[in-house]
């Protein structure tokens, strides 16, 4: 057992300068999503110790980077006195990671010595956007100005700049999915016509803010503005939205890649982006001195036919919106890569802004070889004891068999077997509790894979045999065997995602509208805080 008092402390003051200083920094929140957003520092990265092990390769993938782990006071096992940084520390130990302390005071901590708190989710990248607006001057129009447009027949082009998932959710009427990574090297092909005025919309403000300030540093002539406030602000206007449209950009041509890679080699000389070779990028991956990400930034079709190895799918303007969860250690060294030549610079002069030291892989066309979609880095899973779906439903008649499941609290709500118990994997003591009576137990996810982790967990806690639902619940489901469906006591207070106010068709007006003047404030936060390094293009 890790005890928390073997481990070091380490302070605010000793972080802050380890910030300023460009250091490697990994500042883990041990939380649910949905606690990590109710407040955290500016640079924390959000790794919920119930995947830890499905994560912390990939986004921690040095062993020897400073790791300080913070749980706000939170418990993985009440009754043994026993708090999440503690079993934290004893996974990663067991990893391999050597150079792990804790945050002296744990949140409270960092408030008392000054430390800035921020709420929400992506926070890097959203103040961010908000510091471009408020330097760059970033044009906009209103929701109500864009309708007035439309009905009067103008010649505009609404371009989408978020994933096509959330653009199929909901969408501005006449709207074209262009994912932000894709728009400037895309841009001549989706809207021809150099007077067409050209409108970027996300959901709320970030990725249209990047959207269209990317179109003015790339050089492009086309009028542009974003739409002040996404689709959060059309919704608050009273205006209708579109669902299920699937109106995409075209296919690539040989003109509007020359026209965007003018503009994206000029821009990243201007943010003083560098490039690397294949042998240096090779020598950095063997340098345990610091932290390196590899991402390609290309689409995922593009990605799976040819890539090169040891790289990460990551589409370039959800790099730039979610770097604390790709690239989670801060001050790490990234390196990008595509095949054009405009996606890496357009997404690396962002991240240079942001302060991050990014270079652009020089590749051909013969190193992108390897072949299929990206796979996670896992944690070895311990060998354990499975049962068939058709002896749990043999079990499951004699009633003394209890059933845990693993999988989101969106996925249980869907389809969960009959009588099993959700709980996110960092709470399952409390949930055993519950339930001592049981004679054996079964773990479950959705796969089976996050369940394997925990089934010696299950056992060590209980006493009892425990045992791993062969496949998963898609294995009781292949048996079709019978499914409920719905709420539950055990969803009351899930916290394993946070709702983000701009997703979803069934969000409350007043819920959007706070998440606007929370977003309007982060510049002032950023200046509070003051470890955020952000600077501007070079003249």
């Amino acid at each position: 057992m890790t005890d928390s008092y073997s481990l070091p402390l380490r302070h605010f003051s000793e972080l802050r300068e380890a910030l300023l200083e460009g250091q490697d920094v990994a500042l883990v929140d041990l939380r649910e999503e949905a606690a990590f957003a109710t407040g955290h520092p500016l640079f924390a990265a959000n790794l919920a110790l119930s995947k830890l092990e499905l994560e912390v390769l990939d986004r921690i993938p040095n062993r020897l980077t400073a790791i300080t782990l913070y749980d706000n006071g939170e418990f993985y096992d009440v009754q043994r006195g026993e708090r999440k940084t503690m079993r934290a520390a004893q996974l990663l130990k067991s990893l391999g990671y050597q150079n792990i302390a804790l945050l002296a005071g744990d949140l409270a901590g960092w408030k008392e010595a000054g430390g800035e708190i921020f709420i929400d989710v992506n926070a890097p990248s959203k103040a961010f956007g908000e510091w471009v607006e408020h330097h760059y001057e970033t044009p906009s129009l209103s929701a109500e100005q864009v309708l007035a447009l439309q009905q009067q027949g103008a010649n505009i082009a609404v371009l989408d700049v978020r994933r096509f998932d959330e653009y199929q959710v909901m969408s501005i009427p006449g709207g074209v999915s262009v994912p932000g990574g894709e728009l400037v090297l895309r841009l001549k092909d989706v809207v021809p016509d150099d007077n067409t005025q050209v409108i970027i919309n996300c959901a709320g403000r970030t990725r249209s803010i990047i959207g269209t300030q990317s179109l003015i540093n790339a050089g492009l002539t086309q009028p542009v503005s974003a739409l002040r406030n996404g689709t959060i602000g059309w919704t608050l206007a009273g205006q209708a939205l579109s669902h299920l449209q699937h109106k995409q950009f075209p296919a690539l041509s040989e003109a509007s890649r020359r026209v965007a890679l003018k503009g994206a080699q000029t821009l990243a000389l201007r943010a003083g982006v560098r490039s690397v070779t294949l042998s240096q990028l090779r020598n950095w991956q063997q340098d345990d001195s610091r932290t390196l990400y590899v991402f390609d930034v290309r689409t995922a079709e593009e990605f799976r036919a040819g890539h090169l190895a040891g790289t990460r799918h990551v589409p370039g303007g959800q790099l730039v919106q979610e770097t604390d969860h790709y690239a989670s250690v801060r001050g790490a060294r990234i390196v990008l890569v595509d095949n054009d030549g405009v996606r890496a610079r357009m997404a690396a002069s962002w991240l240079a802004q942001m302060n991050w030291e990014v270079y652009i892989a020089e590749v051909r066309a013969e190193d992108l070889t390897e072949q299929g979609d990206w796979k996670a880095r896992v944690a070895p899973a311990p060998a354990v004891e499975s049962v068939k779906p058709e002896q749990l439903l043999n079990w499951l008649s004699e009633g003394n068999t209890g059933i845990i499941d693993l999988t989101t609290s969106a996925n249980f709500r869907n389809r969960r077997i009959p009588g099993a118990v959700w709980t996110t994997r960092g709470n399952i003591p409390q949930i055993i509790a519950l339930q001592p009576q049981k004679a054996r137990w079964v773990v479950t996810c959705t796969s089976g894979l996050l369940a394997r982790y925990a089934v010696t967990e299950v056992a060590g806690l209980t006493g009892k045999p425990v045992y791993l639902l062969e496949k998963g619940t898609v294995g009781w489901i292949d048996h079709g065997l019978l499914l409920e469906r719905g709420d539950s006591a055990y969803l009351d207070d899930a916290q394993d995602r946070y709702r983000r106010p701009y997703e979803g068709t069934d969000v409350s007006p007043q819920a959007m509208q706070d998440y606007l003047d929370w977003e309007y404030g982060l510049v002032g936060q950023l200046e509070k805080d003051g470890t955020h390094g952000f600077r501007l293009l070079e003249a």
